[in-house]
């Protein structure tokens, strides 16, 4: 005999998240705890001992309880929206356009400089009495003070650009091939020629004669009277002959 067709087959049902997730731990309580355990508590002892995480250790070989009671499973996390707006077919089936507003008047900001003023042409002088007359005379600024800027623009230079300028670019070919040294070093050899030179050309720095002509009548008297002087210089005393 054949066998009988089976109906149509049954599409798996999907488990629910309290059937898959386990059910929250819930903290761990006095009648929990096993003699001889890390949490057992002698004397007074209290429940809040084993919910303190401060207070309560973790058990060998298991996992670390929480401390905390959690909610159940028809808790939402995070922000509700209870309002209902119809998703997205109401999103696109329609245009939702914005109603115009009218303009709410603008306050203006309190005068402190007319109210200080006024306070001392008033007589007061201490903080208490300040802040009375504030309360008491409440002057605001006038528009046109307001609108000072708009009406009269700062004078700027036509070719003034705002800003800060910008960083030159940083030569890198310089920089790996040492141009800054060898410019460094250039400029060292040139003072240190220089001053070779200027030690060379050292001139007296004491001078007793009056003058250039002088100078000149002193060294012909000196080199006429060297053959009658003694010593090496022909600076001594004058010879018997």
């Amino acid at each position: 005999m054949a066998a009988a067709p089976s109906g149509p087959k049954e599409r798996p049902r999907r488990r629910s998240a309290s059937q898959i997730c386990p059910p929250p731990r819930r903290p761990r309580t006095l009648a929990e705890v096993q003699p001889g355990s890390e949490n057992e508590r002698l004397g007074v002892a209290r429940d809040s001992m084993v919910q303190n995480p401060l207070i309560a250790k973790a058990e060998v070989g298991k996992p670390r309880r929480s401390c905390y009671t959690l909610p159940g499973y028809d808790f939402a996390y995070g922000l509700y929206l209870h309002g209902a707006d119809g998703g997205v077919p109401e999103a696109i089936g329609h245009w939702h356009s914005m109603k115009p507003r009218p303009p709410s008047p603008r306050e203006m900001p309190r005068n402190y400089i007319a109210m200080n003023r006024g306070a001392v042409k008033a007589g007061y002088v201490t903080a208490r009495e300040y802040n009375l007359y504030h309360q008491l005379k409440d002057i605001r600024c006038n528009e046109d003070n307001e609108s000072r800027f708009k009406r009269a623009h700062p004078r700027v230079p036509p070719d003034m650009t705002y800003g800060i300028p910008a960083r030159p670019s940083t030569p890198f070919f310089d920089l790996l091939q040492h141009r800054y040294k060898e410019v460094w070093m250039e400029q060292q050899r040139v003072v240190a020629n220089t001053q070779q030179v200027e030690k060379k050309k050292v001139g007296p720095h004491l001078s007793t004669f009056p003058d250039r002509d002088a100078h000149k009548k002193a060294f012909s008297v000196y080199h006429s009277e060297m053959p009658v002087r003694c010593g090496p210089l022909a600076q001594g005393i004058y010879t018997a002959a």
